[in-house]
């Protein structure tokens, strides 16, 4: 698929982004914590900010993008994307920044990352056919999950030669250098429909109840929810515990954030055997359930041999993602008809999203309340659940 031209640049697009965004996720907190003197609280709050945006603006973002080309949506958004954050080492360095500009910064960013990821998904299946869906998402989700090890082990490496701001930078300069590599892909979208339409909010009523009311679909939000809550319980506080609490420098961490981006590499690389061996739902709620031990594993981060103990159970839950993500993610957008696909896209995003939003402002109130440790139970407690709801759907022998 690399030898045709658009596939390519669109491979290359995601690629270099996706290694920005991953610096971006280390420095951005580790900029609040060490520039700024940020708590749990406004950690976990920052978190959440990059992602609940998406409850503002999802749904009626889906029905905007299915009436317009995709490709130009995800150039303007890329240019957005670098120029907010392009402000905040200028900020760091006139010694201006405040949280609240974190905050902004994160907010929108994250509408620009919506609107790039739902045009994206919804843009794939007319790039290279329902048919080869599989195997282009086990190629770009694989490849993100490379951009996660080196991005975020470069960030750790980053920061601490050149600071947080450095590395803010830099996500901005892929933000930059995505958009030119989307601006070489030439295809066949076909144009959105010139026929009269009904409203924003009709349309985008149109994609709740179509996701809502599938039944293989609903158990796939469900499930993507449920593991999505348990992210940022896992992560959004880690800058604290592991760098403030347990005394670790900045290159730990991003080594151990680098773990699970190889065990979503090894999961991705591998889905589309699983799912043709197992069938796609079998192998989900199957490798759910086998892995479910590693949830409960992660808590156990500490001084010593246990950083590296969870650390592994850390990669066998992204391991886990990982599979999970090409094989539904392709199902969904093989089921989903072309006038839906953004509304579709944009209803999932804005569920799993905000569960990821909601989880950040879980951890920040139990880890402000009860502790950081208790935030990575609550986790732990979602990730070893989350197999349930395919297993109780039609999807469970689906071959």
């Amino acid at each position: 698929m690399l030898r045709e031209r658009a596939f390519r640049n669109l491979y290359l697009s995601a690629a270099v982004g996706g290694f920005g965004t991953q610096v971006g996720h280390v420095a951005l907190p580790l900029l609040a914590v060490t520039g700024l003197a940020a708590g749990p609280a406004e950690v976990g709050l920052l978190s959440a900010l990059g992602t609940i945006s998406v409850l503002l603006v999802g749904l009626p973002a889906g029905a905007w993008i299915d009436r317009r080309r995709k490709r130009p949506l995800m150039i303007a958004a890329d240019l957005a994307r670098a120029a907010l954050l392009a402000w905040v080492p200028v900020a760091a360095w006139l010694g201006v920044l405040t949280m609240g500009q974190l905050y902004a910064v994160a907010v929108l960013a994250g509408v620009c990352a919506l609107v790039f990821d739902v045009s994206a998904q919804s843009f794939l299946p007319a790039l290279v056919g329902r048919d080869r869906l599989v195997r282009a998402n086990s190629l770009l989700l694989g490849t993100g999950a490379v951009m996660d090890i080196s991005g975020r082990s470069f960030a750790g490496v980053l920061v601490g030669l050149a600071g947080a701001p450095a590395g803010v930078l830099l996500h901005a300069l892929t933000s930059l250098w995505s958009a030119a590599f989307l601006r070489s892909v030439r295809s066949h979208e076909p144009p959105p429909a010139s026929a009269e339409r009904p409203a924003l909010a009709v349309q985008a009523a149109e994609g709740v109840r179509f996701v809502l009311s599938h039944p293989t679909l609903r158990p796939i939000v469900v499930q993507g929810a449920m593991t999505n809550l348990a992210f940022p319980l896992f992560t959004a506080l880690l800058p604290l515990l592991v760098v403030s609490q347990l005394g670790y420098p900045a290159w730990v961490l991003g080594v151990y954030l680098a773990v699970g981006g190889a065990g979503a590499l090894a999961g991705s690389a591998g889905a589309h055997a699983v799912g043709r061996r197992f069938g796609r739902g079998r192998a989900v709620w199957v490798v759910s359930l086998i892995t479910m031990p590693a949830s409960v594993l992660v808590p156990l981060i500490g001084p010593g041999p246990w950083i590296w103990v969870s650390a592994l159970a850390w990669f066998v839950f992204t391991y886990r993602s990982g599979l999970n993500n090409v094989l539904l993610i392709s199902f969904r957008q093989q089921v989903t008809p072309d006038e839906m696909l953004g509304r579709m896209n944009a209803t999932m995003r804005l569920i799993l999203m905000g569960a990821v939003g909601v989880g950040g402002l879980l951890a920040a109130f139990v880890g402000e309340v009860w502790g950081m440790r208790a935030a990575l139970w609550t986790g732990a407690v979602f990730g070893a659940l989350s197999w349930m709801p395919i297993y109780f759907s039609p999807l469970r022998a689906e071959r």
